[in-house]
């Protein structure tokens, strides 16, 4: 009865899903694919487009492969557990295949209950044999997966130094020919004075983008296609986790009516959009902030940058460059924070101001990328 109901309960056990491993091994052919793209971008006609791209690809590519090697360890982890958890039960059943295995005695033939009595086991021990067969098999499945992914945890920090040693070539890369770009239009000219008046009599964001319109020279019509209808569609300008939410406190119990998206530092940030750079650079205590325009009386206010490419008064296409997060650490923990899925330690901070008044951001934006 004993052996009847161990042989059960293994044979019950929940099917297992599929190896997790495989995303990790698709994010490093991704990795592979903007290594080349980097290439590419060499001789592109409009380079800052390729390497935008590029770095995209790269980041991407990294948060794929830090996921998948993070499912892959925890799946290993489970199979582990599991499998010396099952010690005893495996020795049962390699004893009891071994014992099928093998030439039985006549006297084992036998049965108490006479010939019917031998009859019933026979029955018994042939409806039990292909079991016993698909529980090994299943166990023997489990073992290889665990070498797999182990093997696989091991050469993946070949593939993330690679990673992020061509998405640091792609970022500088990336930062020069944003410097060397000539081809943007620009919709108006800057007033440095006038500027530089707002912003020392300027105590609030609300004071500073009231005053927007002052700063400016020569301004022309906006000429850009309005985007209302893609309000709530609009990707985030950075890959990243919303930290906190519109008017949620922080630590300190501040609340201010954007979001907080945490980011792992030099991470690219983009315009969600097509629109007009109406300022960019240093402001109260936001540091560097870029504010865009994508239509009259609509402005997205992004703040925290550490290095920004935009100038006041150009027009930026959808997915253009806005500029790069901050990164206090060191290249070595940054491997080391790829590797684990750790260290989102920047925040960009996101204010969508329709007419004079902010609204949530979430409203705008969809708050799903990783």
């Amino acid at each position: 009865m004993r052996a009847a109901a161990l042989i059960l309960c293994l044979l019950a056990s929940p099917a297992l899903a599929q190896a997790p491993g495989d995303a990790a091994r698709a994010a490093a052919r991704a990795l592979e694919e903007a290594s080349v793209q980097l290439d590419a971008a060499e001789g592109s006609r409009d380079r800052v487009r390729a390497l935008t791209q590029t770095v995209t690809a790269y980041e991407d590519g990294l948060a794929a492969l830090r996921d998948g090697l993070r499912e892959a360890a925890v799946r290993e982890t489970e199979l582990s557990r599991r499998l010396a958890a099952q010690d005893e039960e495996i020795a049962q059943l390699l004893g009891a295949l071994s014992s099928l295995g093998s030439t039985a005695a006549p006297e084992a033939l036998l049965h108490p209950a006479g010939p019917v009595g031998s009859a019933r086991a026979g029955m018994l021990l042939a409806s039990v044999t292909p079991g016993l067969a698909q529980e090994a098999k299943a166990l023997r499945s489990d073992l290889n997966e665990v070498a797999e992914l182990r093997a696989l945890q091991e050469n993946a920090a070949q593939t993330l130094r690679e990673g992020l040693a061509g998405v640091q070539q792609a970022r500088t890369e990336l930062s020069q020919a944003v410097a060397d770009r000539t081809d943007l239009p620009k919709r108006f000219t800057e007033d440095p004075v006038r500027t530089a008046i707002l912003i020392s009599a300027t105590e609030t964001l609300d004071g500073f983008a009231s005053g927007l319109a002052q700063i400016t020279s020569d301004e022309a019509p906006n000429s850009l296609p309005p985007v209302d209808e893609q309000k709530g569609a609009l990707e985030l300008p950075v890959r990243g986790q919303v930290l906190r939410g519109a008017n949620e406190a922080d630590a300190a119990g501040v609340k201010r009516p954007g979001i907080v998206i945490a980011t792992l530092p030099q991470a690219l940030v983009t315009t969600p959009t097509a629109a007009t750079v109406r300022y960019s650079g240093p402001l109260l205590d936001y540091g560097l902030v870029t504010i865009l325009e994508p239509q009259p009386d609509l402005l997205f206010v992004l703040a925290g940058l550490d290095e920004s490419y935009a100038e006041t008064g150009e027009i930026l296409p959808e997915g253009a460059p806005v500029g790069l997060m901050g990164d206090a650490a060191s290249d070595s923990a940054s491997l080391s924070r790829e590797g684990s899925g750790a260290g989102r330690t920047e925040t960009l901070y996101i204010e969508v101001r329709e007419g004079d008044a902010p609204v949530d951001p979430l409203e705008w934006f969809a708050s799903d990328k990783g």
